[in-house]
């Protein structure tokens, strides 16, 4: 399912080149009609016969010309008429085609009636759903593609696309344009997705941090909702997780108020970190700045002042036994508590607001791509194109509540109406379409071992220096150099 992501952030919008765009194959133009110039003939035949014999000539050489004309007028008119612009193209021929389709979170019911609904309205197309391990994931995809041995159609996450420009390609203009790609999906994907000119995945999701709570403590504590900003007034972060922590008579914890402040036992901490450099107004490439270290400050001070510590188990697993108020996630989190703990009171909210109001959250979801090895990549695009329709995202969604307590939020604008009262996805729906969503490469639990990976363990690196007593700037200047490595192999300008 979408939700192990983390099992889901744009190097926002400054992207490396990437591969050249596979394209349709064009038609030739036909051969020049050879004979359309008369010959030389002898000077001293009769006036008359000469006379008769260039009329002749003339005539073919008209005959000849409109016939071109007409062939060329059927080639490029009327078959542009048949796969211009709005339409799906023709494939090339009627030869069968099997595509190999490497998923990671969904299984294969998920897509099996989809993929037959497909090939009954395509004979010529076979669909091969794979639900792939997500370990070494990255890696396989890259290896078994460069032989000739990788997937058609394959998922990746939305930080991804600088680690995978070797394989690849971007959707042709007639399968989709840009235009109809950024009125169809909501900004973070055409932020996440586009490379100079071209998009290079097709979205059949959208997910990303979210404030997940326990609404029994709250009220327990006599707070009626959660805190919607981090600084400023009664009812902020900082005094609510004050109010809901209990300790015992030795300073024990026995309730947290938030699981934040440490790296070791708080699953998504990079994604927490950069939401909140984000709103100071710091830069992932820019950790040597004062913004960067009050951001650090704000995330240690819970744990300096004791409302969560290392001595606390994993956040998650704190959260579905009761013993914390508040965490961090992607919507997808609640899928794997309410299934371990249905009883549960779960709410969702938006991540708190920063300074002067402002509101962002970091972007965590999934997307389909297309091999540039593959050898059927225009029936691979079309194949994605009525994956992401409305009438096959209901019917994946409905196939995923069959199991799992809801689907994935929709990408497309034109179904926000359809889940805005969801409670579980209505606030991240809500960031989606007013363009609060950042991308970061501090996702947890992608299972990439590149960037990602990379750039998370420097930050986890900082934090824990800081528990044992390195001050904030040297902390971070130290995870401001091995970032800057990172970003610099792979082409981040």
């Amino acid at each position: 399912m979408d939700d192990n992501q983390n099992g889901d952030k744009n190097q926002q919008s400054s992207n490396p080149p990437i591969g050249v765009e596979e394209v349709a194959p064009t038609v030739e133009s036909p051969e020049n009609v050879q004979g359309s110039i008369p010959p030389e003939y002898p000077t001293d035949l009769p006036p008359v016969y000469e006379e008769n014999r260039n009329q002749f000539v003339f005539i073919s050489g008209i005959v000849v010309f409109f016939i071109v004309v007409l062939f060329l007028v059927y080639w490029f008119f009327l078959r542009g008429l048949l796969s211009g612009p709005g339409k799906e193209p023709k494939s090339p021929t009627n030869e069968k085609v099997t595509l190999v389709y490497w998923g990671l979170w969904d299984e294969k019911e998920v897509f099996q009636g989809l993929i037959d609904e497909y090939q009954s309205q395509n004979p010529n197309v076979t669909i091969q759903y794979e639900q792939v391990s997500p370990d070494t994931y990255r890696e396989r995809l890259l290896a078994r593609s460069k032989t000739g041995n990788g997937p058609d159609i394959f998922r990746y996450h939305n930080t991804w696309l600088p680690q995978l420009s070797e394989v690849i390609t971007a959707i042709p203009p007639e399968i989709m344009t840009n235009e109809e790609f950024e009125l169809t999906f909501y900004p973070i994907h055409a932020k996440d997705l586009k490379i100079e000119n071209s998009y290079y995945g097709i979205p059949l999701m959208v997910d990303g941090l979210v404030m997940i709570y326990n609404e029994d403590i709250l009220r327990q504590a006599g707070k009626q909702q959660p805190p919607q900003v981090w600084v400023g007034g009664q009812d902020d972060v900082i005094n609510t997780v004050s109010a809901l922590t209990v300790r015992d008579t030795t300073g024990r914890i026995i309730t947290s108020g938030m699981a934040i402040g440490t790296a070791n036992n708080i699953d998504h901490f990079g994604e927490i970190f950069g939401a909140i450099l984000m709103l100071n107004g710091g830069d992932l490439k820019k950790l040597n700045e004062r913004e960067a270290v009050e951001a650090l400050q704000l995330y240690r001070k819970f744990g300096e002042e004791n409302f969560w510590n290392e001595s606390q188990s994993n956040s998650i697993s704190a959260f579905i036994q009761g013993r914390v108020a508040m965490i961090f996630g992607p919507s997808w989190q609640v899928v794997n508590i309410k299934a371990q703990n249905p009883d549960l009171n779960v709410k969702v909210a938006q991540f708190p607001r920063g300074p002067d109001d402002k509101s962002i959250s970091i972007a965590n979801y999934w997307v389909e791509g297309v091999n540039k090895f593959g050898k059927n990549q225009i029936e691979s695009w079309k194949f994605l194109k009525y994956l992401s329709q409305k009438e096959q995202l209901t019917k994946m969604y409905e196939n995923q509540s069959k199991t799992r307590i809801f689907g994935v939020a929709y990408p497309r604008r034109d179904l926000l109406e359809t889940q805005k009262d969801n409670q579980y996805l209505a606030p991240i729906l809500d960031m989606a379409q007013n363009d609060r969503l950042i991308s970061l490469p501090l996702v947890d639990r992608t299972f990439d071992k590149g960037m990602d990976d990379e750039i998370l363990q420097y930050i986890e690196n900082a934090i824990n220096d800081t528990v044992n007593g390195v001050d904030y700037g040297e902390a971070l200047n130290k995870a401001q150099q091995g970032v800057s490595q990172v970003f610099e192999r792979y082409k981040i300008k």
